[in-house]
């Protein structure tokens, strides 16, 4: 009887045991499926920055800019352009394991020349972004919200923030919904109350523009002519980070490893907070007129100041 009961426990543990190993090679190939599947099947960049889904998003001789990504991270949406052309926004939706095909996103119908700077709301319920018909003359912020498989009309923002000339909006987890005001060259935001955005606040950073937000507002990301290196023209991405009397570091550098002598431009990062996408302009290169280009987010916590170290 004890010979019966030790051999039916060292078969429950065995399979029990192989239960486990069965279960954790699952998640594995999960994971793995997850990496293949989501991206457009990229491999996932480390510290050094890689072309984002080369001649699939990544067109040469296209301009590529602002990349936004739905919170389960199976749609992206992302302007781009053709030299001399308009910007337009620009999809395509995860549906079971493929990508359907790009696709023209044309939110207004029409009714502005140019749509830029998609951002997905955190939510996943709403798009906000930038339409106009003419540079410096007319960008306002608009949206549309998520229907059943569709988008609704798009809608003009009303909300003071549209009095001036605005774009580049983007929003943390609260809703409170940041943007960059052309007309005053400053960065700004809006606290989010009742779903609705009635009172400006200045973001009071020492210098940049195309500023991105992070989800709970402890860090921002934001493109800048180099300041470093006076002798240069070309501009970077800088981060400042929120220190603990709630007010901003100085703009710091992502270095070298992010920054190139291109111009780097429009930086966001994906809903799942481990990597930062932007817009690289190769006028010059080998690649194209502007690819977008990925990182990981790794290379934010780098250059931390060692106070601020989460």
């Amino acid at each position: 009887m004890n010979t019966y009961n030790y051999t039916f426990s060292i078969l429950v543990f065995a399979l029990v045991l192989n239960a486990c190993t069965t279960k954790k090679h699952k998640s594995k190939n999960n994971d793995s499926l997850a990496t293949e599947v989501f991206y457009f099947g990229q491999k996932p960049p480390g510290l050094i920055p890689e072309i984002f889904a080369p001649g699939i998003v990544s067109i040469n001789g296209r301009f590529e800019g602002t990349v936004s990504f739905s919170p389960d991270l199976e749609e992206i949406y992302f302007g781009a352009n053709y030299e001399g052309g308009e910007t337009s926004i620009y999809f395509s939706r995860l549906e079971g394991d493929q990508w359907t095909p790009i696709k023209k996103a044309n939110f207004t119908k029409g009714k502005k020349n140019e749509e830029i700077h998609p951002f997905v709301s955190p939510n996943g319920k709403r798009i906000y972004f930038s339409a106009l018909d003419s540079v410096f003359a007319d960008e306002k912020i608009w949206y549309v919200d998520r229907l059943e498989g569709s988008w609704g009309d798009a809608i003009k923002l009303d909300s003071p923030v549209n009095d001036d000339l605005v774009f580049f909006p983007n929003q943390a987890k609260n809703g409170d919904l940041y943007y960059f005001n052309l007309s005053k060259f400053e960065t700004y935001y809006t606290p989010s109350k009742n779903g609705k955005h009635t009172e400006i606040k200045k973001v009071d950073i020492e210098f940049g523009h195309h500023v991105f937000i992070s989800q709970y507002q402890d860090y921002l990301l934001m493109t800048a002519q180099n300041k470093e290196d006076k002798s240069r023209k070309d501009n970077d991405i800088y981060v400042c980070f929120k220190k603990q009397d709630r007010t901003w570091t100085k703009p710091i550098n992502l270095g070298n490893k992010v920054n190139s002598s291109f111009n780097e431009k429009n930086p966001t990062v994906t809903p799942d907070g481990k990597y930062i996408f932007f817009g690289r302009a190769e006028r010059n290169g080998e690649v194209g007129l502007a690819n977008v280009y990925w990182v990981s987010t790794e290379i934010i916590d780098i250059v931390r100041p060692g106070n601020l170290k989460q």
